[in-house]
C-alpha cells in the first residue's frame, strides 16, 4: 500500500484537530499553516471529511473544523476512506489463476490486503496522537508539535 498525498494531509488535519483544546475549532488557514498543507486543498479534503462524518464545520469568526467524534472511535481506515483513498488493490491482474502457485500467490495478497484494512480500522486518531506525544517526550520537547 502506498499513502498518497491526500491520505497523508487528511490524517495530519484531523491529528492536529484531536490536539486542539477540548476538541474546539480551528480554521482551514491555521491547521494549513502548522501542517505545511495548501489550503485549498487542505479545503477539500475536509469537505470530503465532512460529508463522512468525521469533521464538523462551525460558521463564524471563531469557527472552522472540529473533529464529530472523539479520537479514540475516528479510525484511521476511517479517514483514508473518506478520501477516496484505495487500500484494497491486489497487486495481480483480474485473471483467474491457472495454476496453483498463481492460486497460492493470489489468495495470499487476498489475506494481506484484509490484515491490512483490520490494521488500518483498528489504529484510531488517539493511537496516533499517544505515539506522537511519546515521540517527542522522547526528544524532550514541549507539548505543541507539528506533526
Amino acid at each position: 500500500m502506498k499513502l498518497t498525498t491526500r491520505g497523508h494531509y487528511s490524517v495530519k488535519a484531523l491529528l492536529d484537530l484531536s490536539l486542539q483544546p477540548k476538541y474546539g475549532p480551528a480554521s482551514v488557514r491555521v491547521i494549513a499553516q502548522r501542517q505545511d498543507i495548501p489550503a485549498p486543498f487542505l479545503e477539500k479534503l475536509l469537505i470530503e471529511m465532512r460529508r463522512a462524518g468525521l469533521v464538523n464545520s462551525i460558521r463564524g469568526s471563531s469557527g472552522g473544523y472540529q473533529l464529530a467524534r472523539k479520537p479514540e472511535i475516528i479510525s484511521i481506515g476511517q479517514i483514508l476512506e473518506a478520501v477516496g483513498e484505495d487500500f484494497t488493490k491486489i497487486p495481480l491482474n483480474s485473471q483467474t489463476p491457472t495454476q496453483a502457485e498463481d492460486w497460492v500467490t493470489f489468495t495470499l495478497w487476498q489475506r494481506l490486503n484484509q490484515k491490512l484494512k483490520e490494521a488500518l480500522y483498528s489504529i484510531t486518531l488517539a493511537d496516533l496522537y499517544y505515539d506522537a506525544r511519546s515521540w517527542q517526550a522522547s526528544l524532550g520537547e514541549e507539548a505543541s508539535f507539528v506533526v
